[in-house]
């Protein structure tokens, strides 16, 4: 019966370990991204054009949607959700290899073009 219950006990704890690490957890679920990337940044509407190599993007989550809120006077993109691209990084949804905001724990790429505005960024921290 001990020999039984045994078993029990490491099965249970053999699913639970397993169940708990899994793999497919979407990092945009969590706070992974959050915090500020610095590096180059810019922004182009009409005849505003700002850019700048020192600059930064501060992630900030709320909700299931990230805002990103940029340095240097640069309008701040809002309400963007993400799917996993990959196994490294997570696109916005509706993104494209012409209008995207990538993003993992350690880079932010932004070619976010709307309405005819374009906002970019190259970011680390």
């Amino acid at each position: 019966m001990k020999k039984l219950f045994k078993l029990f006990l490491v099965s249970f704890f053999a699913l639970f370990v397993f169940v708990a690490c899994s793999s497919d957890d979407d990092p945009s679920d969590n706070n992974l991204f959050v915090g500020t990337y610095n590096g180059s940044v810019s922004y182009v509407s009409g005849d505003t054009n700002i850019s700048s190599n020192t600059g930064n993007v501060k992630v900030v989550k709320v909700g299931n949607k990230y805002n990103f809120l940029f340095s240097n006077n640069i309008p701040n993109i809002t309400g963007v959700e993400f799917i996993k691209e990959d196994a490294n990084y997570s696109i916005n949804v509706g993104g494209s290899d012409l209008s995207y905001i990538r993003i993992n724990a350690n880079t932010l790429k932004i070619f976010y073009v709307v309405d005819g505005k374009t906002w970019r960024a190259d970011a680390t921290r």
